[in-house]
């Protein structure tokens, strides 16, 4: 096995050191991020289910697209993995297209997915299995977080793993923090997404009450927002949930996936989450609505 990655300085930018990395997964978020991989002077290859999307890419920032996850992780110090859930996590990881199969043992797989637990072990212990390292790092900051390379990142993995993908990460995320041993990542990202649910909905009502009263919302919030009923949801998105724009952010197909993950691994460990359920269900009724690809923020559209 390797001692840590196969890094090289680049001669024009002393200070950095640069990576040869692979990039699996070019949606809303993973596309700009391994688009600062590749302005940061990383040496980048990127895969994609629909080929054409990588293709795009190529032809913005340079780099190498590949066919298969095998042959984008083929010689790669970092794997990047930025998916829709398990299944896909499982899909562009195991198998003889998967990126474990064409990984260098030594070599350090990041998981940016939001996926279960059930499956971060499953994909730790596979990667240990053929001689890689693993850590998971699920994002949160949404498109213009991730367009703007501040997400924030929480990771959980070995020490040492970690200690070796944070610089790479720097590349896209603000605040990173390793919050524990595999799975803790995935584990605090439940924890951001439960937080999320109960604050949109309160913002909803808010707004909504505000509305029905006769006020001016964006006055009402450039008042309360300094105070303690202040958050990002308030201070970002009151003026779209105001003007009813919701063709932007999350959507809420993704969040509902994201807070069964949360409920079922609260069953698990006997934590109860009777706002989360409640507002999982709201998110149902809003896609009833035709809103599944709407963005969170559209549980207002329930109260109007």
């Amino acid at each position: 096995m390797r001692a840590g990655p196969r890094w090289h300085r680049a001669t024009d930018r002393k200070d950095e050191e640069m990576a040869k990395v692979a990039f699996l997964g070019l949606g809303v978020m993973g596309y700009p991020m391994a688009g600062h991989l590749a302005k940061a002077g990383h040496e980048v290859t990127v895969y994609n289910r629909t080929a054409a999307k990588a293709e795009a890419w190529v032809k913005e920032y340079g780099g190498a697209a590949a066919a298969t996850p095998a042959e984008a992780a083929a010689g790669a110090d970092f794997v990047m993995a930025c998916v829709g859930n398990d299944d896909d996590l499982r899909q562009v990881c195991m198998g003889e297209t998967g990126a474990f199969a064409g990984m260098t043992p030594g070599a350090l797989f990041v998981d940016h997915t939001t996926v279960s637990a059930k499956v971060t072990a499953e994909m730790y212990a596979a990667a240990k299995a053929a001689g890689l390292d693993f850590v998971d790092a699920p994002v949160s900051g949404g498109q213009a977080g991730a367009q703007n390379g501040v997400l924030s990142i929480m990771c959980g993995g070995d020490q040492p793993a970690y200690e070796a993908a944070e610089p790479v990460m720097q590349a896209y995320g603000k605040s990173i923090k390793r919050l524990g041993d595999s799975g803790a990542g995935q584990l605090t990202k439940m924890v951001n997404q439960i937080c999320i649910a109960g604050l949109v909905q309160a913002l909803s009502e808010g707004l909504a009450f505000a509305e029905k009263a006769g006020l001016d919302g964006r006055a009402v919030v450039e008042v309360i927002a300094g105070g303690a009923a202040g958050s990002w949801q308030m201070v970002n998105r009151h003026g779209t949930m105001i003007d009813g724009a919701f063709d932007h952010g999350f959507a809420i197909d993704w969040m509902r996936k994201d807070l069964g993950i949360c409920l079922a691994t609260g069953n698990e460990i006997g934590a109860s989450l009777p706002v989360t359920a409640l507002v999982d269900q709201f998110y149902k009724d809003v896609q009833n609505m035709g809103g599944a690809r709407w963005d969170t923020s559209a549980l207002i559209k329930r109260l109007r």
